[in-house]
């Protein structure tokens, strides 16, 4: 998957890390709440990637802990992360919620169907906004977070306030 190619090769751009350093700053800054990309998948990416020769590893030993692969990108891996900059920069711009497949197919249920899987919706969006209006307050001074990363989160944030507003709009239509 291209996007788990950039996000990669674009953290590897900045500095030489493990594959559990890669998937601790995933963690770290929730990439996994915008973009699909599990712990699994960055183990099997960074391997895919070597393969490639978009990176290159060295082994390395901190005191008493384990030998560990640390990976740099490469001359061709640099040009593959430019090179899918564009790309995906250019591509038109999705937005997939799982939960439009309830929505396309509430009228073939009871109202009271439908009100309590909107109501299930409704409740999954309120936990994301809390979550981001904490993750926002707890990373809105840090100066380890990039800019670029807390747009993420207020793009996010401005999203949510986008669907309780369709939501509360959606109620009043359902009646």
């Amino acid at each position: 998957m291209a996007t788990i190619d950039l996000i990669v090769l674009g953290m590897l751009k900045k500095k030489s890390m493990s594959a559990y350093d890669i998937q601790k700053l995933v963690e770290y800054r929730n990439i996994s709440k915008w973009v699909k990309i599990s712990t699994p998948s960055i183990y099997k990416k960074v391997l895919q990637l070597e393969e490639k020769g978009l990176i290159s590893s060295h082994t390395e030993k901190d005191g008493k802990m384990p030998e560990k692969a640390v990976y740099t990108l490469t001359d061709a891996g640099n040009e593959e992360f430019e090179k899918l900059m564009l790309a995906i920069s250019c591509k038109p711009v999705n937005i997939f919620l799982d939960f439009n497949a309830v929505i396309v197919n509430l009228d073939s249920m009871p109202k009271e169907n439908q009100k309590e899987y909107l109501d299930h919706i409704e409740n999954n969006i309120k936990v994301l906004k809390d979550y981001l209006k904490e993750n926002m307050a707890l990373k809105e001074n840090t100066s380890d977070i990039p800019a670029a990363g807390m747009a993420v989160l207020h793009q996010q944030f401005l999203l949510v306030q986008a669907i309780e507003e369709w939501i509360a709009a959606f109620r009043k239509e359902l009646g």
